[in-house]
């Protein structure tokens, strides 16, 4: 039988076409998703500017003591006084700290920087390809892209902007070196003044004594700082230490890679069962003369697993040269839109092709095997007789399967909609996969009632040509439903994945407009403003009240101690996620939605804290709350105030000082302003730029600009959640489209039949078209079915209602792309079936 099948495969070239083609780009999106989540797992950033060191102290980004693995977001820094102790351990032949701090170049604050000092060039290292290096605090070191792109020259007097104020340096040198192209060097001194953070250190490069294991040397440092809150990194790990983000952000690529890979493991599922089970559905006949001549089921299921099992491989084999660069594509893609850090680099080992490629290849049996029972257990005089006609069979591990899915998608359902709004998505995607899954599964029965619901409209439209579609959509039950199916997927997960980022798109946007009353923003450059210049832009004629505005991410911390045991279970109370927001005591209620429910907002001064009531529990007005701020540094400021807060984005408020000092710039990064009554704010943001002279880089410009800046973020979100939905629905588009011929092609000998009774080209063509329209019908009653289970939840958790926020004519696009699809592949399939003479293709 295996030799047979080998050679029926050059007989049935368009099905085994169809199904290599779902093969090979389903391996190859879930080999590229398996890749990303490998990469998102390991997390390797191979180092630049640190590429010297071969070991890298730093502060230890997680927050220790929680179930969950929490990263702090802004920047962890160590005593600067820890060189000596790094330097003091057996194999070390120097530690080398390295401090950074944002800069720009001009008075302007134009050509962004990031400035260091001196003695970190060594770490690179970098080489000086004209001048010196800078001996005295008014000098600097540019790089050399820098310098080019900003027309300088060594001995140029520039200005720099950095630490909130304008600086004159001396450019003693150009450098050239790993991570040197825009940074910029002063000296060590000078560096840390800027930096904003004294006595503090970013990482430690370690140098190792010549003859010293590197190894046996990190083992060492862990033991000397294992109680200084610092982490040793060797290898493609150092680069975490130039850039926190990696950390912070970048393990946002584990859920990413998650969702898009089980979407497409998903749709390759169906969309190979549904061309393995139509090209088989072609050739029952070809079966049925197997099993007249004697072959036995248990051959046929052998033919058929085995014709399947060499294209699988043949597909998965050539999937895994593509599939990597896929998964390598989707990782630039989403660093050039700044979702996850550009140090981050794809690392992709054997794991991801091996289980890529197993699943394309179970996948595949598994549908050849489902597909080829039928034909197998069939009398061959029943299968001869019956050739135009089947049956939809609908086993019970089928249906125990579905409800099982249904009831996990009902149940995450209940738990999305008691969720926060911000995160509905976590919950609601992987409910698109069960309600997508379960639907399918039920496909058979589903499409046959959405057909039987539309069989008198179409006959009534359709005329004779819709009376013939209903009664053939009948009869071919499960043809029917194989292209049912890829059309309630594209529009299924189409809807449910749009729509679910434009309705938290449009919760964020309501929220954030809502908590907004300034009437003027004033921004700069280079990490943003000094704390003082809130003073200055408040004492400016026609200013009513102004309120700096930082916005950072901080965690209330339980009254007991955090408990995790080595297990992993009986764990003690954790910490809660809150926003933090920095603000200026007296101006908070004037310039934002804030008020105080107990207490009073002005007493936001010192080591006071103002907490959202959701977030109050268990404290009253006076008593003290443990924070862990954004570097991982714990306070306990003073409950002063509670405030409300739309629920997910509940707000703790902080002194502006108290709350800038754990940032990475230690700067403000805007401040709200509100025009005194009767002041024109054209005339009041012409008053508060001329601030720029003391304040170089600053710009003022109305509230609309902190709307467009959160639109930009939207944007930039919204570009990586179509780039999935764009892969994956263009995947199940494809399927679409090969589940169209398929079920065409297969009823060449119908529409043969057809013709030489007395049917027209025209009127065949006319019955398939109504058919076709009801397949697509079908096909999207049931994705928006899928839609709606999976957006209703959603939507009352964001928006306190069951209907999504977005255009119409996103629903009018997916609704006419589905249509269109399906009627113009199955027209174009059917006008080849045509072509052959009828006489012809019955007697075949």
């Amino acid at each position: 039988m295996i030799g047979i099948a080998l050679r029926t495969l050059r007989f049935h070239k368009g099905g085994f076409a169809a199904s290599f083609v779902a093969l090979l780009l389903g391996a190859a999106l879930v080999i590229g998703s398996g890749g990303l989540l490998e990469t998102g797992i390991r997390l390797a950033a191979p180092p630049a500017r640190l590429a010297a060191a071969p070991v890298v102290v730093t502060a230890d980004q997680r927050y220790a003591g929680t179930v969950e693995d929490v990263v702090f977001p802004e920047r962890a820094r160590l005593d600067a006084a820890l060189a000596d102790e790094l330097a003091a351990v057996p194999g070390v032949d120097a530690a080398v700290p390295d401090v950074s701090f944002p800069a720009a170049l001009g008075a302007d604050g134009g050509a962004e920087a990031t400035g260091h000092g001196w003695s970190a060039a060594r770490l690179a290292p970098l080489r000086l390809t004209e001048g010196a290096e800078p001996a005295t605090d008014d000098a600097v070191v540019l790089g050399d892209a820098l310098a080019a792109r900003s027309g300088i020259a060594t001995g140029d007097r520039v200005t720099l902007v950095a630490g909130g104020a304008a600086h004159t340096f001396t450019v003693s040198g150009i450098a050239e070196g790993p991570g040197a192209a825009d940074g910029l060097y002063v000296g060590d001194a000078e560096a840390a003044r800027l930096a904003g953070h004294p006595g503090t250190a970013d990482a430690f490069g370690v140098f190792t004594a010549p003859g010293a294991d590197t190894g046996e040397v990190a083992d060492a440092l862990r033991t000397a700082v294992a109680d200084r809150g610092a982490t040793v990194l060797t290898g493609d790990d150092r680069g975490r230490a130039e850039d926190p983000a990696v950390l912070a952000e970048g393990e946002d690529l584990v859920p990413l890679a998650a969702a898009f890979g089980g979407l497409a493991a998903l749709v390759t599922v169906f969309a190979v069962a549904g061309t393995v089970s139509l090209s088989l559905r072609r050739r029952r006949r070809d079966m049925a003369l197997l099993r007249a001549v004697g072959a036995t089921p248990r051959q046929v299921r052998r033919m058929v697993v085995a014709e399947t099992f060499v294209l699988a491989v043949l597909a998965t084999a050539l999937a895994c040269v593509p599939g990597p660069r896929v998964g390598a594509w989707l990782l630039d893609t989403f660093a050039d839109n700044g979702v996850v850090p550009a140090t981050i680099a794809y690392r992709s080992g054997s794991v991801p092709l091996i289980a890529g490629a197993g699943a394309a290849l179970l996948t595949a049996l598994g549908a050849a095997f489902a597909a080829a029972r039928a034909a197998g257990r069939t009398r061959p005089v029943e299968a001869l007789a019956g050739v135009t006609a089947d049956k939809a069979r609908f086993g019970v591990l089928r249906l125990l399967t579905a409800l099982a899915c249904l009831g996990g998608g009902t149940a995450l359902a209940v738990v999305t909609a008691g969720m926060p709004g911000p995160e509905a998505d976590s919950v609601a995607t992987p409910a698109a996969l069960l309600w997508t899954t379960g639907f399918a599964l039920l496909a058979p029965v589903l499409s046959r009632a959405v057909v039987a619901a539309l069989r008198r409209p179409v006959r009534a439209a359709g005329g004779l040509a819709g009376r013939l579609a209903t009664l053939n959509a009948r009869a071919g039950a499960a043809r029917m439903a194989a292209a049912v199916t890829p059309v309630m997927l594209a529009t299924g997960l189409a809807l449910s994945l749009v729509y679910l980022h434009t309705t938290q798109a449009d919760g964020a946007r309501e929220a954030f407009d809502a908590s907004l009353r300034a009437d003027l923003v004033v921004t700069a450059g280079a990490g943003g403003l000094p704390l003082d210049a809130v003073e200055a832009v408040a004492e400016q004629p026609g200013v009513g009240a102004a309120s700096a505005q930082v916005s950072a991410l901080g965690w209330i911390e339980p009254d007991e101690p955090m408990t995790v045991s080595d297990g992993g279970e009986d764990t003690g109370p954790q910490p809660t996620e809150v926003a933090l927001r920095g603000v200026t005591a007296g101006a908070v209620e004037e310039t934002t939605a804030f008020h105080a429910v107990e207490g009073d907002l002005a007493d936001l001064r010192g080591d006071t804290v103002a907490l959202p009531t959701a977030r109050a529990e268990g404290h009253r007005i006076g008593d003290t709350v443990p924070l862990r701020l954004g570097d991982g540094t714990r306070v306990t400021p003073v409950l002063v105030a509670t405030v409300d807060s739309r629920r997910g984005y509940e707000t703790a408020l902080l002194p502006a000082d108290v709350l800038a000092a754990h940032t990475d710039t230690g700067l403000v990064p805007q401040i709200l302003v509100t025009a005194a009554p009767g002041t024109d704010t054209g005339d009041l943001a012409t008053s508060l730029s001329a601030l720029a002279a003391d304040h170089p880089g600053l710009r003022v410009a109305d509230r609309d600009a902190l709307g467009s800046a959160r639109a930009e973020q939207d944007e930039t979100q919204a570009s990586m959640a179509f780039l999935v939905v764009a892969m994956v629905v263009g995947y199940a588009t494809i399927s679409l489209v090969n589940a169209q011929i398929l079920a065409t092609g297969e009823r060449r000998r119908e529409l043969a039949l057809h013709r030489l009774v007395g049917a027209t080209r025209r009127q065949v063509t006319r019955m398939m078209a109504v058919e076709s329209l009801l397949t697509a019908a079908a096909g999207i009653a049931l994705g928006a079915l899928t839609a709606a289970c999976v957006l209703a939840p959603a939507s009352l958790s964001i928006n306190g209602t069951p209907f999504p926020h977005g255009s119409p004519l996103i629903l009018a696009t997916v609704l006419t792309a589905a249509t269109a699809l399906t009627l113009a592949t199955t027209l174009l399939a059917t006008r080849a079936a045509l072509r052959t003479p009828p006489g012809t293709t019955a007697g075949a």
